[in-house]
């Protein structure tokens, strides 16, 4: 028997739920696409999508299940919710940021957040940027988080260079 996620985050698109999931599942390693479920006749009154459209997708990114519905247009992703992506270096941080970006907004939000080119914010995180911002050290942790503050993308360099003065 499958174990069963408890919690499965589900991301609500208006039509392009299979497109996402395949742009989604490129870009994180140990991810893939594991069902996708159509619109059949019944409820169409209801949700007035045609047969054989692609109703939901559920995948993996990185080992942890999503869901993608076509829902419609009813409801639009907002900087509310978002996905944190931790990473151990910079070429990390650069391969997310330039991967997740591609297409999206191009007002990158500072503090390392993005949207995506299909609404859905990232924050693009270095593990580091957690230790420097909560050093024992006060002064240290104001100076990493007055640089963070100053960043759309983040530079563990000059994260590193700013907490130590």
């Amino acid at each position: 028997m499958p174990i069963v996620q408890r919690i499965n985050p589900c991301l609500w698109f208006d039509s392009q739920a299979e497109e996402a999931v395949t742009f989604y599942t490129s870009i994180f390693k140990n991810s893939r696409i594991l069902s996708t479920a159509r619109y059949g006749e019944a409820g169409r009154e209801i949700h007035g999508k045609p047969p054989g459209t692609v109703m939901t997708v559920a995948f993996e990114l990185d080992g942890q299940r999503f869901t993608a519905l076509n829902g419609g247009p009813l409801f639009k992703f907002n900087e509310a919710v978002s996905f944190q992506v931790n990473c151990e270096s910079q070429e990390e941080v650069d391969y997310y940021w330039d991967k997740l970006s591609a297409g999206g907004d191009e007002k990158a939000q500072q503090c390392g957040w993005l949207k995506d080119k299909y609404g859905v914010s990232w924050q693009v995180v270095p593990a580091v940027l957690i230790e420097l911002i909560n050093n024992r050290d006060s002064e240290k942790s104001r100076r990493a988080t007055e640089a963070m503050l100053q960043m759309k993308k983040l530079d563990i360099g000059k994260l590193k260079r700013a907490a130590a003065g």
